[in-house]
């Protein structure tokens, strides 16, 4: 194995525990709040779970295989998740209005937790979603690197 090889493992490897880690913890969380503490989401609460929960089996299944490829199936899901979590918090906190009113459940707006004063359920999905955006985006980087060291070095021999 080349020493390139090793770190482009390492980069897979530590993006896909990553991912794990993080979604898992965030679906847990989400179960938790809903589940045991009894706070019924919201619908966007319910996109968020939609673009989160799928992360757990995508990374699971990538560590497994040591696949590239969860890099790609976990990028919309991450983004659509980072955008409903961006637009959560903007409505939550009071920054834009909400284009469509929330016609079931509970409001988006309403304030179930908050914790330090700052920390909310919107705010813990803003967090997870930048977190797997930045593991995303350090990972990409370090393929096309790779990818691109390795074209050069094929195209030199």
């Amino acid at each position: 194995m080349r020493r390139s090889d090793s770190i482009h493992l390492n980069v897979l490897d530590v993006f896909l525990i990553g991912v794990f880690l993080t979604s898992l913890l965030a679906t847990a969380g989400s179960l938790f709040f809903s589940e045991v503490m009894r706070l019924p989401p919201c619908q966007l609460c319910w996109l968020q779970r939609i673009c989160m929960y799928p992360l757990v089996a995508i990374s699971f299944v990538g560590m497994l295989r040591k696949s590239e490829e969860a890099v790609f199936f976990a990028m919309p899901l991450v983004l659509t998740g980072l955008g409903v979590a961006g637009y959560h918090n903007l409505l939550y906190y009071g920054f834009i209005e909400n284009i469509v009113p929330c016609s079931q459940g509970v409001s988006c707006t309403s304030r179930q937790i908050e914790w330090l004063g700052f920390i909310t359920i919107p705010f813990l999905s803003l967090v997870a979603f930048a977190i797997l955006t930045g593991l995303i985006l350090f990972t990409l980087r370090n393929l096309l690197q790779t990818s691109s060291k390795s074209t050069v070095k094929k195209m030199a021999v």
